[in-house]
């Protein structure tokens, strides 16, 4: 059973910096590449940066390149996502899920509950 839990969102200025964990169980870390994902207002929900199962490729979506890096920790079952240079465009719930690999679909189940970062002054 994959369990993917989100953490470290909240309010932040303009510019300012977040730092979000995506904590994993129930499930082999290592075998599977671990998604960002954000849904706007209003919006669909759209990929942000994906990282590979052993961390050796990374992928962004161009709106986030340069100011976001994702990363991982097998060991301690958990993937980062550093968020600099945050935006007003960047307010958004945040979820990570579980890939086969980078771009392939999502897991079935494995989507996390979310986590708001609001970027306002």
């Amino acid at each position: 059973q994959y369990r993917l839990v989100e953490s470290g969102g909240g309010l932040v200025q303009p510019g300012g910096s977040l730092r979000l964990s995506c904590a994993a169980s129930g499930f082999t870390l290592d075998y599977y590449a671990i998604g960002w994902f954000r849904q706007a207002p209003g919006k669909e929900r759209e990929g942000v940066s994906c990282i590979g199962s052993s961390g050796d490729s990374t992928k962004y979506a161009d709106s986030v390149k340069g100011r976001f890096t994702i990363s991982r920790d097998n060991a301690k079952k958990m993937v980062y996502l550093q968020m600099n240079s945050l935006k007003p465009e960047d307010t958004a719930v945040y979820y990570c899920a579980a890939q086969r690999s980078c771009g392939s679909t999502v897991i079935a189940g494995s989507w996390g509950q979310g986590t708001q970062v609001t970027v306002s002054s």
